[in-house]
């Protein structure tokens, strides 16, 4: 950090090193917004970054807490949107607009079966 230098006239003086490192600063993005998020307003969910206002329901637009919400498949969620779409179709995936996995579960069986029929 200092460094000592002769001087022409045989004394020395002393200097500050300017060997300090300066770490670029990687600027996090919103998830929802996709604009700059600044350390005061950073909020993290399921490893997620949003800005405190941008936290909000999918269904209704309400602003979530970190102890107020729940996820699927990267969607936020108010509790009870999340609990009113999953009961209306009595499946996570269905309730959101997804396929369901069952689909998927009969073809496998039908494949397993004619293997080893």
């Amino acid at each position: 950090p200092f460094q000592e230098a002769k001087s022409s006239s045989g004394g020395s003086t002393v200097q500050r090193s300017k060997s300090f490192s300066l770490k670029a600063q990687v600027k996090e993005m919103c998830t929802a917004c996709q604009k700059t998020v600044y350390p005061m307003e950073r909020l993290v969910a399921d490893k997620f970054v949003f800005h405190n206002s941008c936290f909000c329901c999918k269904h209704c637009h309400a602003k979530l807490s970190l102890g107020s919400y729940a996820a699927l498949h990267g969607e936020f969620y108010c509790k009870p949107h999340f609990q009113q779409l999953f009961k209306s179709k009595g499946n996570y995936d269905e309730g959101f607009g997804r396929k369901q996995h069952k689909e998927l579960w009969v073809h496998k069986e039908v494949e397993s079966g004619t293997k080893s029929a």
